[in-house]
């Protein structure tokens, strides 16, 4: 967990649901849109938030439990990139460096 994951879940806690353009406009969060958007990307793998619509997130039972103190998040599933980016897909900023084959 990053300070940032705990900031998002504060803020929707406090708030109610939120996207990751809303955060990135916000106040507080000088991060871009991008890594906000990875950030709850891996939260939602972890169980701490939830898309309801599109990607405005909520928290989760789990979520609020974790901001109280009550579950440790080393517990929780570790969020591999190819599970939270999906297969193909690569995080933000990141570019594949060049790929040689041998023969």
């Amino acid at each position: 967990m990053m300070q940032l994951d705990e900031r998002i879940m504060e803020y929707i806690d406090r708030e109610g649901w939120v996207s990751p353009r809303l955060l990135a406009r916000e106040r507080g969060f000088p991060e871009t849109e991008g890594v906000i958007r990875d950030r709850c990307k891996r939260l939602r793998y972890t169980g701490f938030i939830e898309p309801f619509h599109g990607e405005m997130y909520d928290i989760t039972i789990e979520g609020q439990l974790y901001l109280d103190g009550e579950i440790d998040a080393r517990h929780q599933p570790f969020p591999k990139a190819s599970a939270v980016f999906g297969r193909w897909d690569f995080p933000p900023g990141w570019t594949p460096g060049p790929v040689r084959f041998r023969i």
